[in-house]
């Protein structure tokens, strides 16, 4: 069995100093170990930027030709509607492509997308009813 929980995330970068500067100037404190490598502690889980070279190497696969959309993205739950647009403002600040602006979505959120300087897709969204624990993981509604 393996446990029904996402403990790290990474992400293949190929300027890891720009991608992990981009994040950086978001406000999220890195743990850098070597060139490689970069940590950020986030609620509930932890980010990772590695060598897309070396992260294809270990995972045994061709290095992709470019970025592209596969279908993932990735989140930030925020903790009131408004903090939705504050989010979208910053990643812009910080450099990031704004993909949709924020919107009243039809579930009844307010949501929004960006991407990073490799075009790594991030949403930032607010759940009516989402609340966070002790350590800002979202405990997503019963009802939703």
């Amino acid at each position: 069995m393996i446990p029904a929980r996402v403990s790290v995330v990474t992400v293949g970068v190929r300027d890891l100093p720009a991608v992990r500067g981009f994040y950086e100037a978001l406000g999220w404190r890195s743990h850098t170990t070597g060139e490689d490598f970069a940590r950020f502690e986030t609620g509930g889980a932890v980010l990772t930027l590695y060598s897309l070279e070396l992260l294809a190497h270990e995972a045994n696969l061709p290095v992709p030709a470019g970025a592209r959309f596969r279908g993932v993205t990735l989140a930030v739950n925020v903790e009131r509607e408004e903090l939705v647009d504050e989010a979208i403002k910053a990643a812009r600040g910080a450099g990031g492509t704004i993909l949709a602006e924020p919107v009243a979505r039809e579930w009844g959120g307010r949501s929004a997308y960006f991407s990073d300087p490799e075009g790594n897709v991030w949403e930032v969204a607010w759940v009516p009813g989402a609340a966070f624990d002790e350590r800002d993981g979202l405990i997503w509604p019963s009802e939703a």
